[in-house]
Parts: structure tokens; sequence; C-alpha cells
């Protein structure tokens, strides 16, 4: 009977705790790549709900103040540049693809990249101003927002007001992967023009930084999937399957001693 119980205690404890190879970040070597990913060098293309932050100015004071009603600090509903005041001055991509702006109306971006969008306002701007050099645009995205759920330290919507950003960045700002977390398979959902896809990346491979996926897009969601010991509920290492199993094996020791006293 010792020996059964000693067996399966070896058995549970190898078998139910998380070895260290499935916590390590970035194993093996570096690959040596004959060319860059160029998809890392492709620049971003406009979605719905994207919130692009659009900075309009002017030698003409009121012209900046139309387009730009956080700069008047002594205007008593200015808005401060903060993650509040970014979102409430940022211009929002609607289903259709438009953003709006005070005079110049609806513009479509939908696909565009951000320098592609400077170069529209410009044009309309042309229409107002002989010349081109009263006015200078500034367009780039109001931060990047992304979604963390599963086994992270801090699940939620997180925005990094970074021009790129990368798993790594994203899964550190979300309290990293806990224990039980699936580093091997971490999922990345994304929706575009041409529908919902998934990808996956390998956290534990050192070469995951030179994956087409490595580098998130706005309004992505990563899903970091439990690891099989987390349902097992036995301890995510050796000391804590053996505490659980000795408490179990008490609790059938004592059922057993109680049965035959009766």
């Amino acid at each position: 009977m010792r020996k059964i119980i000693a067996v399966l205690l070896l058995f549970a404890m190898f078998t139910s705790c998380i070895p260290l190879k499935k916590q390590v970040y970035f194993q093996g070597e570096l690959e040596q790549a004959d060319s860059i990913a160029r998809i890392q060098d492709q620049p971003y293309r406009m979605q719905v709900d994207d919130l692009i932050d659009i900075q309009i100015k002017s030698s003409d004071e009121d012209v900046s103040k139309v387009f730009n009603p956080s700069i008047s600090e002594n205007a008593p509903n200015a808005v401060n540049r903060n993650e509040i005041g970014v979102y409430f001055t940022s211009y929002s991509v609607d289903k259709h693809g438009n953003i709006r702006l005070p005079y110049l109306g609806d513009i479509n971006v939908l696909g565009y990249t951000t320098n592609e969008v400077r170069e529209k306002i410009d044009k309309e701007f042309e229409k107002y101003f002989k010349d081109p050099n009263d006015v200078f645009v500034e367009v780039r995205l109001a931060g990047i927002r992304y979604t963390t759920i599963g086994e992270v330290g801090k699940t939620g919507i997180n925005v990094l007001y970074l021009n790129q950003v990368n798993l790594v960045q994203a899964i550190a700002a979300s309290g990293d992967i806990k224990v039980t977390g699936n580093r091997e398979n971490v999922h990345v959902y994304r929706k575009g023009i041409d529908g919902t896809k998934k990808y996956t990346v390998n956290m534990l491979d050192i070469n995951s930084f030179d994956s087409n996926n490595f580098f998130i897009q706005p309004n992505d969601i990563i899903y970091v999937e439990p690891l099989k010991q987390k349902s097992w509920g036995t301890g995510t290492s050796g000391m804590q399957t053996i505490t659980s199993l000795i408490a179990v094996l008490s609790l059938i020791t004592t059922t057993i001693l109680l049965v035959n006293a009766l």
C-alpha cells in the first residue's frame, strides 16, 4: 500500500506541476534571417472605430482654436492632453470609414495610412488657403488600444501611446502571463477589412521576434489559454502538488478509519 501511494505521489507530482521549460520566454538560438519580414515595415491602415489624433496648426490663431480646442489654456471647457482628453479630442472612424472635421466635413479614411490621411486633409485645406504653408497638419493614431483576456495578470482594455506595440510590451502592460498560462500558444484575434483572423505566436521560442504577427494592431484581442494543469487543480509546483495530494490522502485515510471504527 505504501509503495502504491508513493508511486501515485511521484506520478501526480511530475504530471501536474508546470515544468520550467513551459515558463521561460524566448528559448533557443536566433536564426539568421535572410531578409526582414516586410509585414513589420508596412504602415497601419485605418479601420472602423479607430481613434485618430489630428493636430492642425496655423499662423491664424482662430483657425488653430477651431480645430484644436484643447490648446486654449484659458478656455473654461479646455480639455487636457491626458488619456481621457485624447479620447474626447480625437476623431473616431465611423462605420462608413469617415471622420468629420469642422468646415471640411466628412473625409473617408478607411484603409488609409496616417500619411495618406494627412495628404487628404492638406488637399482639403488648399480650397481655403492660398498658401499651403499657412496650415500644418499632423496625423497619428491616438494610442494603440487592445484587449487581453485569459491567463494574464490584468485582463481588460489597455492603451499604449506608442507608434508600434509588440506582444512583449502588450503582455507586460497586462501584468505578464500567469504561471498557468500557455506561453506556447498566445492567440491574437484581429478584425480587418477582409474579416477576422486568428494568429498564434509561440512566446517560448526566441524566433517569435521575427514572426509577422509579433507586432499587434489597434483593437487586437490577445488571448492566453490556460495550461491543462490548471484544470487539474493540483498545484503549479511540485510542493503545491504534494501538499494537495497529502490533504486528499489525509481525508481518505480519516474517512476509512471512521468507517472501520463504526
